[in-house]
């Protein structure tokens, strides 16, 4: 470190609410104040804080405009004696861009619009934001800051426009949604620019869950030459302080902080669907949520996630059985249900069911016995779950995973009736690896719920694989297909046969219009069903 006092930096990994723009901007302004007492020089925001991330629609409302507008100028009056980079909606005429205001001595000293917008995967951006394409470069405690946001520095030309105009140092806000290995390509990206420009770079990101999105945070600060000096941790708030000198040459560098280390691959997508579960629930201010709990391995993950994001007092879980249920699917669950702490009942759908068939025995008359009783019990099942959900405001938790909802192994207005599902981005193979992981750090699910084969039990001797192939050929053929966007023939090279590969691709086909009704749930592939899944329910393509 050579003259002056180092520049000290607060990266504000916070958790902000879409839409809630006062609410948003109290969080600013305290964290501000926060950072003030810290000692810092600039506290750095994540993308779009004022308006919470990603704001879709909203942007469209005058309304909504008119909160952005009149919260930057509170956030002008309200930080005290420190500079603040924070992301917002900056509204021009009839164009919006994605913006970061710097905000010192009580208003706005510059704006960074944007330069590369993102459209691909779960990215809508150039829906409603205009492209900016100026660098922006600021003084700030004797520093040359240059303003990125998010995709800026996905491509090489905005680092390089900001170096060309005298920038020393890269700060970047963005709002980066997890999604398995994530955080490896943020960093090798980041990695990439610091060597084409030769600057350090400092990146914070937003944390909290979204509908179908979770943001893991994981900020961090690079060096010129692309090491790590900063790490923060996945899944959690924090105001994260680093100081910047310059060394004997004269070139800015970051002093050394603490470098969390990252996640495994299945404690990463667990941390996901844990903050997903929480951020849905609490951000729509439900009591709490209800499970049907079958004794299967997809149900007891989901009630352990459920308890890990909320405690087992906010959790109720209700197993229904019928005439098909196994004396191990009952052992199995109590067990479970015991074993988390949470409230149980016992509540049988024979009566139901039974009543149901005699209804229907006219129309059923001279008709075997098929898929409809089956999807009949699901759906006595969902009458009480959703009974309990109106009766005392809890949210009702689907149960089904990605291969599942894939080949359409479920029922429609049955067992995919609910407010969100924690799991419609895990595949079967994945589940069992997430209960493992869960019994690994403590005794969560009955050993045996793991290691039985897996059965919806809604006829006698029932397993999964009477109906799909084992979930060791069916899970790598779907994602070869939804994640990769293979062809048949690719599909095929990978030694998977020909007529399984076909049948698969057309359950998936076939299915689209349960999906379209599906509720949300974490995303944590690279392509989720949902936002990031746009397959035409009437097509006529053939493979």
């Amino acid at each position: 470190m050579t003259g002056a006092a180092p520049l000290r930096i607060a990266l504000a990994q916070l958790d902000f609410l879409v839409g809630d723009v006062r609410g948003n901007v109290a969080r600013v302004i305290e964290t501000a104040r926060t950072a003030l007492a810290q000692r810092a020089d600039l506290v750095v925001f994540p993308e779009l804080a004022l308006s919470g991330y990603p704001p879709e629609d909203l942007l469209f409302h005058r309304g909504f405009r008119l909160q952005v507008e009149a919260g930057l100028a509170e956030v002008c009056r309200g930080i005290g004696d420190i500079a603040v980079l924070v992301g917002l909606p900056e509204y021009s005429g009839t164009q919006i861009y994605n913006s970061s205001a710097l905000v010192a001595r009580g208003a706005v000293q510059a704006m960074h619009r944007k330069n590369a917008l993102p459209n691909y995967q779960v990215f809508d951006e150039k829906r409603y934001f205009s492209a900016g394409a100026q660098p922006t470069v600021v003084a700030i405690g004797g520093v040359q800051v240059g303003i990125l946001v998010c995709e800026d520095i996905w491509e090489p030309e905005a680092a390089q426009l900001a170096r060309s105009a005298g920038a020393e140092l890269l700060v970047v806000g963005n709002a980066s949604p997890y999604q398995l290995h994530k955080q490896r390509d943020r960093e090798k990206v980041a990695h990439a620019r610091t060597l084409d420009v030769g600057l350090p770079l400092a990146y914070v990101n937003l944390v909290g869950g979204q509908d179908e999105l979770v943001f893991d945070g994981q900020s961090f600060v690079m060096d010129a030459h692309g090491s790590i000096t900063m790490r923060a941790p996945a899944y959690t708030e924090g105001l994260h302080l680093i100081e910047f000198g310059r060394d004997a040459g004269g070139a800015v560098t970051p002093r050394r902080g603490a470098i969390e280390p990252e996640l495994p691959e299945v404690a990463s997508v667990y941390g996901a669907l844990v903050l997903g579960v929480r951020d849905y629930v609490s951000k729509h201010r439900f009591p709490g949520v209800v499970i049907g709990l079958s004794g299967g391995v997809d149900s007891a993950l989901t009630l352990a996630i459920a308890v890990d994001a909320l405690g087992a007092a906010q959790v109720h879980a209700v197993m229904m059985p019928s005439r098909y249920t196994s004396s191990m699917s009952l052992e199995d669950a109590r067990a479970q249900a015991e074993l988390l702490g949470v409230k149980y009942s016992v509540l049988p759908i024979e009566p139901m069911f039974e009543s149901t068939l005699a209804t229907l025995r006219g129309e059923f008359a001279g008709r075997e016995p098929d898929a409809t009783e089956e999807n009949i019990q699901s759906r006595c099942r969902m009458l009480l779950l959703m009974g309990i959900s109106n009766k005392t405001g809890r949210m009702l938790l689907t149960t089904g995973n990605k291969s599942e909802m894939a080949v359409g192994y479920a029922t429609l207005y049955g067992d995919m009736a609910g407010g969100f599902a924690p799991i419609k981005d895990c595949s079967k193979q994945l589940v069992y690896r997430l209960a493992d992981h869960r019994n690994a750090l403590s005794r969560a699910i009955p050993q045996r719920v793991i290691d039985r084969p897996p059965s919806a039990e809604l006829r006698a001797d029932q397993k999964d694989s009477d109906s799909l192939p084992t979930y060791d050929i069916l899970d790598p053929i779907l994602a070869a297909f939804i994640e990769e966007d293979l062809s048949v023939d690719e599909i095929c090279a990978r030694g998977f046969d020909r007529a399984t590969v076909g049948r698969v691709l057309d359950l998936v086909k076939r299915n689209e219009y349960k999906r379209r009704q599906a509720p949300p749930g974490v995303r944590v592939s690279r392509r989720a069903f949902g936002r990031d899944w746009r397959y035409p329910i009437t097509n006529g393509y053939r493979r």
